[in-house]
This record gives C-alpha cells, sequence and structure tokens, in this order.
C-alpha cells in the first residue's frame, strides 16, 4: 500500500510504477531458477527513496550536521549534466522518491533544474532545506519546479534552542518565514526536529508549532554519532531509556494529532507500535497506524540509499559505507548488486541481541547507529533497551 498525493490509500499494483502482476511471471518464465532467485530478491527490496546530498554548501553551521557543511561548494560536486543522467538512470528502473538535501540544496543554481528535469521525468521531488533562503520569489521557483513537499529542520520550540544548535542568530525566525511563505503558495511542509538532550524537553511545543504553522508532517529524528554528531553524543544523545519514553510518546500522539509523524533513525518505534497495539487489542493496518503500518524501522540499503555530493552512494546518510559510486557505476547496478546492500537485505546477519530479537524484521536497529558507535554496521543498535524472548528465555 501506499499514500497518495489526496490521502487515499491504494495498492502498489496501482502505483504507476509498478509492475503487473501478469508480467512479471512471464518474465520470470524466461529466466534460470538462479536469475528468477535474483529478479524475486530484487523486487522485494524496490528502491523507495533516494536522499540525494545536491551540495555540501551551507549558510549555517549546524552543530550536529551530518554532512560537515562547509559556508562554499565543493568543486568535486556532480555537474549539471551527471545530475541529469543520474535521474535518467533513475527513471529507467525505479519509482523512488527523490529528496534533494545537502548541505542546503539551495545554495546549488541549478537546483530548479535538476527538480524539473526530475518532475519532466516523472519522478516524485521533495525538498529538505533548512528553510532560511527561502523568500516569496524561492517558494514561487519551488512550486513551479514540481517540487511536492519541503522539509524545514526545527530544532527547537523557541528562537534561543533553535539558533544555538544551527549556529546562527535568526536562524529560527527565517525559518519560520520560509515555511510561511511555502504555505502561502500551496507547498506541503514538513518540520524535521532531531531530538537530544538540549530540546527534548520541547517536543509538545515543537509538535503544536507545526500544527499552528499548518505543516503537513512531523519528524523526530534521533540523532546519530556521525559528522559534527559525533562530537555530541557523548552530551547530547538521550539515554537509551529516554528514547523509549519519547517514542511512546510519540506512538500516543500518532493515533490522536493530525498530522504525518514519523519517527527517523529510531526503528526501535516499530517495535513499540506493536508492542502497543497488541497491549491495546488494536491490529496494526493502514487505517488504525497509517504509513507507519506499511513500513518498518531500519531502511538503509533496502528501499532507501543516499547520494553524496561526490557521486558516492551509501545506504543512508548516517551511514558512511561506501555501496558504490555513479561516476563508475550505475545506480541500478549499485542498488541491485552492491555487497554492503546484500548484507543489509538480510536479517540473518545482524549481530548481537539484534540478531535473535522477535523483532528484528520490523525494526533491524539502526545500522548507522551500530557502525557509529562499534564500527561494525551488523551490530546490535546500542541504545535499545528491549531484551528479546529468546535472550530472555536463555
Amino acid at each position: 500500500m501506499y499514500l497518495t498525493g489526496n490521502g487515499e490509500w491504494k495498492s502498489y499494483m496501482e502505483h504507476p510504477g509498478a509492475m503487473p502482476i501478469y508480467t512479471a511471471r512471464e518474465k520470470m518464465k524466461q529466466m534460470s531458477t538462479e536469475e528468477a532467485g535474483q529478479y524475486m530478491k530484487n523486487k522485494k527490496n524496490q528502491l523507495r527513496l533516494i536522499f540525494w546530498e545536491l551540495t555540501e554548501g551551507c549558510n549555517l553551521k549546524c552543530v550536529h550536521c551530518r554532512a560537515t557543511a562547509q559556508p562554499q561548494r565543493n568543486p568535486d560536486e556532480l555537474s549539471t549534466e551527471e545530475a541529469f543522467r543520474m535521474i535518467d538512470e533513475i527513471a529507467g528502473f525505479a519509482n523512488p522518491i527523490i529528496i534533494l538535501t545537502g548541505g542546503e540544496p539551495l545554495y546549488r543554481p541549478d537546483i530548479f533544474e535538476i527538480a524539473g528535469y526530475a518532475t519532466s521525468k516523472g519522478l516524485r521531488i521533495a525538498l529538505a532545506s533548512n528553510g532560511t533562503l527561502i523568500n516569496e520569489e524561492m517558494a514561487k521557483k519551488i512550486k513551479k519546479a514540481g517540487v511536492q513537499r519541503v522539509s524545514i529542520s526545527l530544532d527547537g520550540a523557541r528562537q534561543e534552542t533553535h539558533d544555538q544548535f544551527r549556529g546562527i542568530h535568526g536562524a529560527f525566525q527565517t525559518a519560520l518565514n520560509g515555511a510561511r511563505h511555502l504555505v502561502n503558495q500551496g507547498v506541503p511542509i514538513q518540520f524535521n526536529t532531531t531530538i537530544t538532550t538540549h530540546n527534548v524537553q520541547e517536543i509538545e511545543q515543537v509538535m503544536q508549532l507545526a500544527l499552528d504553522e499548518k505543516a503537513t508532517a512531523l519528524h523526530l529524528f534521533m540523532l546519530v554519532p556521525v559528522g559534527c554528531g559525533a562530537q555530541l553524543s557523548a552530551t547530547q544523545m538521550i539515554p537509551a531509556a529516554e528514547y523509549e519514553r519519547v517514542l511512546n510518546w510519540f506512538y500516543d500522539q500518532s493515533l490522536k494529532v493530525p498530522l504525518e509523524l514519523k519517527a527517523t533513525c529510531a526503528p526501535h518505534y516499530f517495535r513499540i507500535m506493536r508492542q502497543r497495539a497488541k497491549a491495546e487489542g488494536i491490529q496494526v493496518t493502514s487505517k488504525t497506524h497509517g504509513m507507519a503500518a506499511m513500513t518498518k524501522g531500519c531502511l538503509a540499503g533496502t528501499g532507501v540509499c543516499f547520494l553524496s555530493h561526490k557521486g558516492i552512494v551509501q545506504p543512508c546518510g548516517y551511514l558512511p559505507v561506501e555501496a558504490g559510486n555513479i561516476r563508475r557505476q550505475t545506480i541500478q547496478e549499485i542498488w541491485e548488486g552492491s555487497e554492503i546492500f546484500s548484507q543489509l537485505r538480510d536479517t540473518a546477519n545482524l549481530k548481537g541481541k539484534c540478531g535473535i530479537c522477535e523483532y528484528r524484521n520490523v525494526c533491524e536497529g539502526c545500522r548507522a547507529r551500530a557502525y557509529g558507535m562499534t564500527g561494525d554496521l551488523l551490530a546490535e543498535e546500542p541504545f535499545c533497551i528491549y531484551q528479546p524472548k529468546q535472550a530472555v528465555s536463555d
């Protein structure tokens, strides 16, 4: 199932990019047993989201930045022509949502050419911005380019909290101004909030702010110790028990708040959702739990990949392990043939308590956090307090 733009749930077989069942079966008849097995494996792990870091250039100095963004653009960024070729390759084998990110993606002067070209190829485009560069004229250009949603980072409900995290005085107000310009142009907005010790007490106010500013969605990000975030991990990462409390609170809100809510880099939310639903006698379906019922926790390398400004493909933006490079291979070759992606697609490879957890197929633990804290992308999730039943019985 997937959610349409007008809020209706439909089968993936109704999706414009879906392959009819009879076509898939006919295609498999022409394959060897090995080829058919590989084909079905690839179909299972369809590319759903690409986070595309267009540039590391940025006008802010965020203390938690994944990209260790810089005030200047890197001369080794993918060119406009390379970007167009990438879009052609993507459209040739998949139909993912492409999220243009950075740094600050609006730093690139060809951002609207890239977004417009992708839109013309039938791809769905979203933009991840800090919001500070979005004035009325910029909002109009974003809409004209076909961008279907803009996420704006909001790391606190107060100016002092947000500005301290973002490193620039006035970032809070200009981000809100940017959000309002987009809403006035009819562009849906989403607020992204990274939860740390400095703002965890403001999450209720952040949610209310999202409602007040007519946001479509609120996504909570749990800090991952990579990039600038590695230096913050010791003091800013909330304890595992606090993660559990926040995610339980988030589950409560998901059942009553008229916002699309998503916990990101917190795959144990999908374990909590099922635990709570079972205890309350509720079946987890799209009608009861929305999009969260139709996906799982960590999607790195299984439904999601990240493309860096230099063309490096990673499982996700927080997992700095190279799966390939689009300057040497096609994105399809990387997606379907990377050994790293193959490892991540088999939960039998998970180690520690993640490997024996009864929720491993809906959670999988945050592979980026495991890698950032242990150096092993298959290690157990270090910020999960749940003890698997098998481990308890042993």
